[in-house]
């Protein structure tokens, strides 16, 4: 798609506004960024395998309960 600018106000404005959706994306790749290094600490993993253990241990003294 190619544009054809008639001032130099409208290649501003446009410059500015690609400028701004950079910073957006910028800020949303840090934002991913910290999320990701989160969910990868060893307290996140500790968490689900707590909650894994949980959900089939219960499970298994049910059955136990149950023979």
């Amino acid at each position: 798609m190619k544009k054809t600018y008639t001032s130099f106000k409208e290649i501003e404005q446009d410059l500015r506004k690609l400028h701004l959706q950079r910073q957006i994306y910028l800020e949303e790749m840090k934002l991913l960024k910290s999320e990701l290094k989160e969910d990868l600490q060893p307290y996140q993993w500790v968490s689900t395998l707590l909650s894994a253990v949980k959900k089939y241990g219960i499970l298994y003294l049910i059955r136990r309960l149950f023979r």
